[in-house]
C-alpha cells in the first residue's frame, strides 16, 4: 500500500463528483502528490479551473459545493496566505487536508506548476498549460535583503526590552521567509519556507537548529547572531543589491542589545 493511499482515495473520491458540475472545466494536483513526493501526512491540493463566465457563481458557492463533494468538517478562504481563491478545508474521517483553489479557465495555466492533470475531458488544462506555462517557484533574493536587516533590528529590539516570544516569532519569520527558502535553493528544491528541509537539506537543517530558541534571553540572542551568521552565508554568492549601511548598523545594535543585557545581568 502507498505512504499516500488515503490522500490518493481522497482525490479520486471528490473527482468523480466535481466531475458531474459542467461549470468546472478540469481538475489538477499539485504540491507533494502530483510531485510523486506524497506520503501520510502530506496535504491534498487541488486546483479547479472553472469555465470565465461561471467563475463568479461558482465563488459565492465554493464551501456548499465542496460539502457536496466530501464530508466537510470545516474550510475557510486563505487570505491569511495571500490566496483568497483557496478553500483550505479540513475532511473525513479519516481526517485529510485540502486545500482547493478555484481559478478561471484563462488563469490555469499561470497559476500551476508541474500540475498532475486527473480530469481534463475536453484537453483544455493540458492546452492552457502548453500557451501559459507557470513561473517555477524562485526566491527574490532582493525581497529578502531588504527585509532582513529591519527584522533583526526589530527583533534586537525586543530583546532588549525583554519580550522573548516576540523575538521568538521573528525568529521563525526569519526561517520562513529568509533562511529556509535559501536553504531550499542551496539543496535544489522548490523554496517554500522550511518546509521538507530535514530531509532535502540535512546539514544546512542541521545548522538551523541554532535559530530556535527558548524563551530564555541569552538562547534567543545567540538564535539571532546565528540567523545573521547564516543569512550572510548563505546569501554570499548571491548576486544583489546589499544593505551594507543597513547590516552593520543592525548587527552593532544587536551586539549593543547583548552586551548592555550581559552588563546588566
Amino acid at each position: 500500500m502507498r505512504a499516500d493511499s488515503v490522500q490518493r482515495g481522497v482525490v479520486e473520491r471528490i473527482v468523480v463528483r466535481i466531475a458531474q458540475d459542467a461549470r468546472v472545466v478540469g481538475v489538477a494536483v499539485t504540491g507533494s502528490l502530483a510531485a510523486g513526493l506524497g506520503d501520510e501526512y502530506s496535504d491534498v491540493d487541488l486546483v479547479l479551473a472553472v469555465r470565465d463566465d461561471a467563475f463568479e457563481e461558482v465563488e459565492a458557492e465554493r464551501l456548499a459545493l465542496i460539502a457536496s463533494w466530501a464530508p466537510l468538517i470545516v474550510g475557510f478562504t486563505g487570505e491569511h496566505v495571500g490566496e483568497p481563491r483557496v478553500i483550505i478545508s479540513v475532511i473525513g474521517p479519516p481526517l485529510v487536508h485540502v486545500d482547493l483553489k478555484f481559478v478561471r479557465l484563462s488563469d490555469f495555466g499561470a497559476s500551476v506548476i508541474r500540475p498532475w492533470l486527473i480530469h481534463d475531458p475536453a484537453g483544455a488544462l493540458a492546452a492552457a498549460v502548453v500557451e501559459h506555462p507557470g513561473a517555477e517557484e524562485s526566491v527574490d533574493a532582493q525581497w529578502i535583503e531588504d527585509r532582513f536587516w529591519v527584522w533583526v533590528h526589530y527583533a534586537a529590539a525586543k530583546l532588549g526590552r525583554g519580550e522573548l516570544f516576540e523575538v521568538i516569532d521573528m525568529l521563525a519569520l526569519m526561517r520562513s521567509a529568509a533562511l529556509g527558502p535559501l536553504a531550499a535553493v542551496r539543496a535544489g528544491i522548490d523554496p517554500r519556507g522550511v518546509r521538507r528541509l530535514e530531509s532535502a537539506a540535512p546539514r544546512d537543517s542541521d545548522e538551523l537548529r541554532a535559530t530556535v530558541s527558548r524563551h530564555d534571553r541569552k538562547e534567543a540572542g545567540e538564535a539571532l547572531r546565528a540567523a545573521v551568521r547564516l543569512y550572510r552565508s548563505w546569501s554570499r554568492d548571491i548576486p544583489f543589491d546589499r544593505r551594507t549601511q543597513a547590516e552593520d548598523l543592525a548587527v552593532q545594535y544587536l551586539d549593543d542589545v547583548i552586551r548592555r543585557r550581559r552588563e546588566n545581568g
